[in-house]
Parts: C-alpha cells; sequence; structure tokens
C-alpha cells in the first residue's frame, strides 16, 4: 500500500490512532458507529454499501484518502468472500416472484466495522506495498440542507479511483458525483452507493469509459426501480457525474444536476441540463404520449420538472434513465470543476460562480479551502431555498499562474531550460554551502508541478445528517495531543469546522505548509517535529489555538513572563478604525486581568475592584 517511507508513516500513525479510537468488535447488543441510510440490502448491493460505510467511516476521522480508498477494497473483497446466507432475510416479493435473499442493513454495518477494524489491525502488523499513486486534485465540497424540510442532495468524491478498486493496469483515475434527489433521499442515496461501483464492473469500462458510464447509470435507474417497487418508494434524483482518467474529462448526467469547466477563467460549457421545456426533451415526451406543461413552471405531466431521472418508476418512460454524456481532452491549461445541482445553478449562473472563485482566490492568496462554502452563501444570498451541494476540483494550483499555450511554449522553451539551468545552479552551489543538508528539501515536493496538489478535501464525505441546517462538513478528530496534555485539553465535535489536507507524503506537506502557507506561529508548537505525520495537519490551527489558551492560563497563574492581557471589544475597533480612539468604556481600562467570559459589574469611574 505505501509507497514511500514517509507515506507509510503516515498511514501507520494514522491505523495506530484509529484503533485506539474503535471499540471492538460490534455485540449483537452495541449501536453501530455509523447508521446505514437503507433499512435492507439484497446481496447486489452488499459491495457499494460496504465501501461507502467504509470510506464515510475512515474519512469521518481525516483518513489519507489512498489509505482509505485501499481499507475499503480490502474490507469490502474480505466481507464478499464470506458466506452472507446465514444472515438473509426470506422476505418475499408481494407480487408472487421468487423469494428475494436480503440482509438487515444495520446487521450488514456491524459486520463491516468488525471486519474494518481487523483489517486495520493486520495492516499494523504488516502494511501491505503498491505503486504509489499520483497526487490528487484539489477539492472543495460545502452542503447544506438550507430551506428545506430534508437534505436530499448526496455527492461523492473518489479521488484514487484505482486505489478503491485494487486497478492496477490504468492510467489515474478519479470520480467526483452529485445527486440532486426528490420525494425522498432513497433514490439519491442508492445512486451515490452505487453507480461507481456499477461503472467499474461494465465490460466497456477498460476501453470506452464513456460507454461503460452511460450504462451504468441505466443499470443504477434499473436497480433502483427494483428496489422501489420491493419497498413501496417513490422518489427519484438527478445526477452529474466527472469522471478524469490520465489526460481526459468524461461527463455524464440525468435532469439538471450540472458541472461546468473554466479554462484560463472562462466558462468552458460540458454538457446541457435535461429540462421539459428543452425542444428535444419535449418532442421525446409528446411521442411516448406525455406532455409539457406550465405549473409555476415547465412540468412533465405537471408534475415533474426534470426529464430525466434515476427511479419515479411510476412516471416511467416519460422521465427515462438514459444519460447524456461529452468527452473533453485536458491539455493542462484548464483551472477547476464546478459540480453542483440545481439548488445552486437556479440562482447563480456560471459567469458568476467563476467571479466568485476567482475573488476569493485572490482574496486568500490561492487558498481554496472555503471556495465551495463561499458560492454556496452566494446561491443562498441570491434567494434559494433548495438543498445547496457544491463540489469544486482544481484541475491545476490556483497558487500559480496558468501555464503557456502550445505556440507560447515553443518561443519561450530556451529561456525556461536556461532558467532551470540556473536554479539547478544555485541550488547545487546552496547544498554545497550547506553541507549537503539542503538536497533532500530539495527533492521533497518535487518538480512535477511544484510538489501540487496536496490531496486536499475540505469534506471528503457526506455525513448524511438530514436534521442539520450547516455545513456537512464537520469531522470527528483523533486525539493527536501529547500525553501530558491529554485529559486537559480536547477537541470537541461541531465548535469548530476543520479541513483537511491529505497527502501521500508528510514532507511535501509539512514542507509546503512551511514555505508558503504559514499557520499561527507554526514553529512554536512545543510538539510538532520534522517527522511528524502530515495528516495531522489539519488540526493544528485548532490545536495551536487550544495550546495557546492552555498558554495563556499558565502565564497568569505565573509560570510565563508575559502577562495575559484581554482585548476588549471597543479596543478591536479601534485597531480597524471603527471607534475613534479615547472612546473606550471607562471601566475597560481597570478590567484587563479579568478572565473571559465571566460577567463583570458595571462600575462608576475610577472605582476598583
Amino acid at each position: 500500500m505505501a509507497g514511500s517511507a514517509a507515506e507509510e508513516k503516515t498511514f501507520r500513525r494514522f491505523l495506530e490512532l484509529f484503533l485506539r479510537e474503535m471499540r471492538m468488535p460490534l455485540q449483537e447488543s452495541d449501536p453501530v458507529p455509523m447508521r446505514p441510510l437503507s433499512d435492507l440490502v439484497t446481496e447486489d448491493e452488499v459491495e457499494g454499501e460496504c465501501l461507502d460505510l467504509c470510506l464515510q467511516h475512515l474519512y469521518k476521522y481525516n483518513c489519507p484518502c489512498s489509505l482509505a480508498a485501499a481499507l475499503a477494497r480490502a474490507t469490502a473483497d474480505s466481507l464478499l468472500q464470506t458466506d452472507l446466507s446465514i444472515h438473509h432475510l426470506n422476505k418475499t416479493v408481494e407480487d408472487g416472484a421468487d423469494p428475494l435473499p436480503q440482509i438487515e442493513a444495520v446487521k450488514l454495518a456491524r459486520l463491516v466495522f468488525n471486519r474494518l477494524f481487523e483489517m486495520c489491525c493486520l495492516w499494523m502488523k504488516e502494511l501491505p506495498y503498491r505503486r504509489r499513486p499520483q497526487p490528487y486534485y484539489e477539492t472543495s465540497i460545502h452542503a447544506i440542507k438550507n430551506m428545506r424540510r430534508k437534505m436530499e442532495d448526496k455527492h461523492v468524491i473518489i479521488p484514487d479511483f484505482n486505489s478503491l478498486f485494487n486497478v492496477q493496469d490504468q492510467e489515474e483515475q478519479a470520480y467526483f458525483a452529485v445527486f440532486d434527489g426528490h420525494g425522498g433521499v432513497d433514490a439519491a442515496i442508492y445512486a451515490a452507493n452505487h453507480l461507481h461501483v456499477n461503472l467499474f464492473h461494465q465490460e466497456s469500462f477498460g476501453q470506452d469509459p464513456i460507454d461503460a458510464l452511460c450504462r451504468a447509470f441505466k443499470v443504477t435507474d434499473e436497480g433502483f426501480v427494483k428496489k422501489a417497487r420491493r419497498e413501496h418508494l417513490r422518489c427519484g434524483t438527478t445526477g452529474v457525474v466527472t469522471f478524469l482518467r490520465g489526460s481526459t474529462l468524461y461527463v455524464a448526467w440525468l435532469g439538471d444536476s450540472q458541472v461546468i469547466l473554466v479554462r484560463r477563467g472562462q466558462v468552458v460549457e460540458l454538457m446541457k441540463p435535461h429540462k421539459p421545456d428543452r425542444e428535444d426533451e419535449k418532442q421525446r415526451i409528446e411521442a411516448l404520449g406525455g406532455c409539457v406543461i406550465w405549473f409555476g413552471t415547465w412540468r412533465v405531466n405537471g408534475s415533474l420538472s426534470v426529464s430525466r431521472a434515476i427511479g419515479d418508476s411510476e412516471h416511467k418512460p416519460y422521465i427515462c434513465g438514459d444519460a447524456d454524456h461529452s468527452i473533453f481532452p485536458l491539455d493542462g491549461t484548464e483551472d477547476y470543476l464546478i459540480l453542483a445541482c440545481d439548488g445552486f445553478w437556479d440562482t447563480v449562473g456560471p459567469d458568476e460562480a467563476v467571479r466568485v472563485v476567482s475573488d476569493h482566490l485572490q482574496e486568500n492568496a490561492g487558498d481554496t479551502t472555503m471556495v465551495a462554502h463561499k458560492l454556496v452563501a452566494s446561491a443562498r444570498d441570491a434567494g434559494s431555498s433548495d438543498n445547496i451541494t457544491v463540489i469544486v476540483v482544481f484541475l491545476r494550483d490556483p497558487r500559480s499562474p496558468p501555464p503557456n499555450s502550445a505556440e507560447e511554449d515553443e518561443e519561450g522553451a530556451e529561456e525556461e531550460q536556461q532558467e532551470e539551468e540556473d536554479e539547478e545552479e544555485d541550488e547545487s552551489v546552496r547544498v554545497e554551502r550547506e553541507g549537503g543538508e539542503g538536497g533532500s528539501t530539495a527533492d521533497i515536493g518535487g518538480k512535477s508541478r511544484g510538489g501540487w496538489p496536496l490531496q486536499q478535501c475540505s469534506a471528503p464525505a457526506d455525513l448524511s445528517y438530514e436534521d442539520r441546517t450547516d455545513s456537512l462538513t464537520d469531522r470527528t478528530s483523533l486525539s493527536l495531543l501529547g500525553p501530558s496534555l491529554e485529559g486537559r485539553i480536547s477537541l470537541t465535535q461541531g465548535s469548530w469546522q476543520p479541513r483537511s489536507d491529505f497527502s501521500p507524503d508528510l514532507f511535501t506537506t509539512a514542507h509546503i505548509y512551511r514555505e508558503e502557507r504559514r499557520l499561527r506561529r507554526r514553529s512554536s508548537i512545543p510538539f510538532q517535529e520534522p517527522s511528524i505525520s502530515s495528516f495531522t495537519d489539519p488540526l493544528w490551527p485548532q490545536t495551536a489555538m487550544l495550546l495557546g489558551q492552555a498558554v495563556s492560563r499558565s502565564r497568569r497563574l505565573g509560570y510565563g513572563s508575559r502577562r495575559w492581557v484581554r482585548r476588549w471589544p471597543g479596543t478591536s475597533k479601534q485597531l480597524l478604525g471603527l471607534m475613534p480612539s479615547g472612546h473606550l468604556l471607562p471601566h475597560m481600562e481597570s478590567c484587563s486581568n479579568r478572565r473571559p467570559g465571566v460577567a463583570v459589574p458595571h462600575l462608576p469611574h475610577g472605582t476598583t475592584i
């Protein structure tokens, strides 16, 4: 699994902390760490359910993407090799068909988590070796329920598709998808769990990915229609999928969820959403005997405002499950992709979305962490009341200038070669001057794209909290503090929203953070060592804040030389230019030593306590 000593150290450190947090094995009466979203699972659905449960649970603990994908694959393979028939329920289909073997989803989840724990224990002893994957795309994700009663969107990101399906003979592949459910969330859940599995199992997957992708949509639609009939479900989902293989982008979609490509700051149209007022869609529906009428918006038979979807069995064949597709070759000048549901695109146009992203990157020196949050906020501010899900996939480093075109490359080839020679000469001089110590640092980031991207995902998994109105990006954090501070400092879930920077090379991430993206007094944190695992990086801003509070308390008790002083609100406003100098409240001047959060009586000027 690990491809380098640094990567292996990252993985072992995560496994050690993860096993410490897990309480296994689960007994029959024990609750599962993450409750599945389905009630019953057929044997054909076991693989998708298992992969989803493993990825969701591992991502919740900020597991590196490649390790999470490999662990999920190993767990699923191990479980599929066992005899699951002993867990079957003999539930008969009501129309008189043969009994359909099914498994209780909670019982399956218990088996999955126990097997995942066993796999982590085995890998802790001996980590399997595999070729090191290429760096992942930097990804920013945000999803909110907004004003709706339930969250019916689902999204999927698989930056290491090869590891998840143990693919050895293909170029690097990545999969990103957004599903927007209607009439319930079941169809979106089903599509999110099984469409990528169906994609991999298509015979044409190796040679013709776009054919496999369209067939996967059809198979997923047929599978959910059967499930809906068994379980009396009346819902459907739109969906848009982007599949990256090497330097080619494949897009397939149903309904009005959309993806746009931004190239050199300009929008490139990849698709046209399926809506009933589209002339070709209207003709198709009317040819089948249906109609398109206006009822607040254009609707199929006066009901649905989309003309194609997974599910919606009661509206077939007018609402069909045949996906459209497009293929786009990438040449390296592409900036990013934006995938989103109609709750976003109905209020924010492509050009406006590009402006929001551009402004955010300029204001934050290329930091992509909160890009999706800004896009979601822009849609909500523009009046969207629907569920909103946005995924931004950066195809190049936003902190670097866009690459030159082919003509400019030819013209500047000699100049670039000369610059590289000069840089190598300067580097050799520096290494010689420092006694050879700088050589390893120069090799850390690599020369390919400057060591970018960082496998960064602000929210790699949808936590599926239907009763929440805020972001689905919260994480449960492993205890990464030293033994002397454990028990005195705690990280509570929900009090902050960490960003996740996953990197296969610890030292690459640490190097880039030190040189380009400095955190708050990173060097002053006492137990940040050069060899520490980089997957702890996402927690360091919060850890530094907590450590700062502990240091402040110790200094107030007399253990530090600096005196703790609280900055009152008036002072902050004065420093920001919001309040003229000399306008602090009188009693604030004598309260600098008081504890924050403690009520202070309003005393006349000059009175002391």
